[in-house]
């Protein structure tokens, strides 16, 4: 039995690992893969990463290139759901602030520097033409973190995934101000380059099973339902998104999409500059 510790955000994007898990389908193949819940984000799963303490990582994609390019000793294997993440522009419910405009000098709320809370407010900023290296941040740890940040008035506004927070807007926890897209495919697998070289195999078989269930997710019976009950989301919310969301096809990632994402991180400056894609990513097939 090969030993792989596995981790991810605790939302509905990652409800096929449970499946699988559950199924013992990697049981089955050889593989004790033991799954980890990062409430914190992408900034949590880097660490855990560099530390050891997480084999392979469900992480945004943005957050996992700009940790590659400083040092985290990983690789992009593939990408894990192709659509743009959409991500709420929150403010606390009894807040001042009426519309995006208002936040140009707000104290934003973010999990972690390098995080996905924290690169996309800098993305949102970019688009709204403010200057991004007057941004305000506050870190909050994770989710619980931001609503009691904007609950006390210790932060202004906090971005996070829009269907994940819609419950904290229908109880009048938040208000959302509006939404900002990813430019690009939302989340990835990043593996540790030790694991790579040990245990490429089981890697591989680990991508099959998970890839073999996503193909099929949406057609499960009464996916909307069970996903609507274990998330606390309202099935027409759950619809909505699952309309939405593409998972990868099992085609491994391209040097030029990693390449034009990073031309766009460069744009948004997110990163400084650009490095070799090649050097971020691993086929698993050639």
């Amino acid at each position: 039995m090969v030993n792989l510790k596995v981790g991810g955000v605790p939302e509905h994007f990652n409800y096929p690992w449970y499946i699988t898990l559950k199924n013992k389908e990697y049981t089955k193949e050889g593989i004790n893969l033991r799954w980890t819940d990062y409430p914190g984000g992408t900034g949590q799963m880097c660490k855990a990463l560099r530390s050891g303490e997480v084999d392979i990582a469900i992480v945004l994609t943005e957050g996992i290139i700009k940790d590659i390019i400083n040092g985290n000793p990983s690789k992009i294997i593939q990408t894990y759901v192709k659509s743009p993440l959409i991500w709420g522009i929150h403010v606390g419910a009894k807040s001042k602030f009426q519309k995006i405009d208002d936040l140009e000098h707000a104290t934003v709320a973010i999990s972690r520097f390098g995080s996905g809370s924290h690169l996309m407010a800098i993305v949102n900023a970019h688009n709204n033409g403010w200057d991004v290296d007057k941004l305000n941040f506050k870190v909050v740890g994770n989710l619980q973190g931001g609503i009691d940040a904007l609950t006390n008035g210790d932060a202004d506004y906090f971005m996070w995934e829009h269907f994940t927070t819609k419950p904290l807007v229908d109880n009048g926890t938040f208000r959302r101000l509006g939404d900002c897209p990813t430019p690009w495919p939302c989340f990835v697998v990043a593996v540790r380059n030790e694991v790579l070289e040990n245990n490429l195999e089981e890697v591989k078989t680990v991508l099959n099973i998970i890839n073999n269930c996503t193909k099929d997710f949406k057609n499960f019976d009464n996916i909307d339902e069970i996903l609507a009950k274990r998330y606390e989301q309202q099935l027409h919310d759950i619809q909505q998104w699952l309309s939405i969301t593409e998972w990868n096809d099992g085609k491994p990632l391209s040097k030029n999409l990693v390449t034009r994402i990073q031309n766009k991180m460069v744009n948004f400056n997110v990163i400084e500059k650009k490095e070799n894609s090649g050097e971020l990513i691993r086929n698993l097939y050639l």
